[in-house]
């Protein structure tokens, strides 16, 4: 039996172009991507948890706790605790996506990952009593961990106290990002901001 997403949506047939990335993207085929934090304390388990559920985590959050873009974001609560709410809010975007680019809406957001996903950083060191930072390849888990929590972030930016829904913010955010749209896509923006601050390091 074909285990489509939500009912819908096939994960057979999905592309990765990006080889670092295809080894920590699970597109495991399941219809309600819940794994009730089996893996939760497994060395490396987040890279078995369906990718779609690791995007869903990435939402359940209570904002950003410093200020971001000028102002501090809050969820009040809203999100956090209630995955099946969040799953649905997932599900919602992907809806709107699979209705605006006519594709599967999986497909849109793993390209989307692999536009999202910085390839340097900074880290700070200290040597001789000097601090002082250097640039550092990112390991692929780390990648997808900040493709995945840019783009939940600009979601809930791009909602809140704004008139456009959650799941609007989500599906217009995947889709910008998935185009490579660097005026549109917070998440594009914070992956050049890195990459930028990597080359100055060097």
């Amino acid at each position: 039996m074909d285990n489509k997403l939500f009912g819908k949506y096939s994960l057979e047939n999905i592309v990765i172009k990006d080889l670092s990335l295809a080894q920590n993207v699970s597109l495991t085929p399941v219809i309600v991507p819940h794994t009730f934090g089996r893996h939760a304390k497994r060395a490396l388990g987040k890279t078995q948890v369906n990718v779609i559920e690791r995007l869903a985590n990435k939402l359940m959050r209570g904002g950003t706790g410093e200020k971001t873009s000028g102002k501090v974001i809050r969820t009040h609560g809203r999100l956090q605790g209630k995955k099946f709410r969040t799953l649905k809010v997932v599900e919602d975007a992907l809806d709107i996506v699979e209705k605006e680019t006519k594709e599967n809406p999986v497909q849109v957001l793993i390209r989307a990952l692999e536009n999202a996903a910085p390839r340097e950083d900074v880290t700070r060191v200290s040597h001789g009593g000097v601090s002082y930072q250097i640039a550092v390849d990112i390991s692929a888990t780390r990648r997808l961990d900040m493709a995945l929590r840019n783009i939940a972030l600009a979601a809930l930016m791009g909602a809140f106290n704004k008139p456009k829904s959650l799941q609007q913010a989500l599906a217009g955010e995947i889709i910008s990002t998935a185009k490579n749209d660097m005026q549109a896509s917070y998440a594009i923006k914070k992956r050049d901001e890195t990459e930028r601050m990597s080359r100055s390091a060097r």
